[in-house]
């Protein structure tokens, strides 16, 4: 009888151990047994793929009271919506500036932003402004900028370019390897080989 009450008392101070330990078995056959989370797939890269396409078109911007600000006309044109820009083939677009000086861009082609407030002009490159009177009645003479690539900032009067140029106003004549123009400041930076040619003005 003493015996079997040692062996029972042996038996309940080590069952706490033993039971800890088939605890630790079922933990480690759940962990083995229940399938991992599977992983996320990444995200799909955003694509440069036209959303719309237009043909023989004219798109037309006005400003906060009505006035015309700008005409986009095209052969072809492709909008993507990842960069919100118009590719354009065979372009022509009239620009207004604030004091409704008319300014005009045509090329073979054309990467537009949304406003067509700047536009990257390639192949035959011609940016031409009419002349005017400027507010206090003073004649601005015409400004003409011929390249194969011309970037026109229509909003601020700027145009640039990191490829020859040549640029007429009013009679003179100029060519550079690459350019910055900004026609509100009147300044004109030209660089690489620079060549102008002056005519004197007319004398009263």
């Amino acid at each position: 009888m003493n015996t079997l009450r040692d062996w029972l008392d042996r038996l309940t101070l080590y069952f706490p151990v033993l039971l800890m330990g088939l605890l630790a078995l079922a933990t480690y056959w759940l962990v083995r047994s229940t399938p991992g989370l599977e992983p996320k797939p990444p995200a799909a890269a955003v694509k440069h793929l036209p959303d719309y396409f237009m043909h023989q078109f004219s798109v037309k911007t006005f400003d906060a009271h009505g006035q015309l600000k700008s005409d986009v006309m095209g052969r072809d044109a492709r909008h993507f919506p990842d960069t919100d820009t118009l590719e354009i083939d065979q372009v022509h677009i009239r620009s207004f500036g604030v004091e409704g000086q008319l300014t005009t861009a045509t090329a073979r082609q054309a990467l537009a932003n949304g406003d067509a407030s700047e536009v990257q002009l390639i192949g035959q490159a011609l940016v031409e402004r009419k002349a005017s009177l400027n507010k206090d009645g003073k004649e601005k003479a015409a400004l003409t900028f011929r390249g194969e690539f011309l970037h026109a900032f229509m909003d601020t009067d700027r145009v640039k370019s990191h490829k020859p140029v040549e640029l007429t106003r009013g009679a003179d004549r100029f060519t550079a390897d690459s350019m910055d123009y900004d026609n509100r400041e009147g300044i004109m930076l030209l660089t690489g080989r620079v060549r102008g040619h002056l005519v004197p003005g007319k004398t009263p």
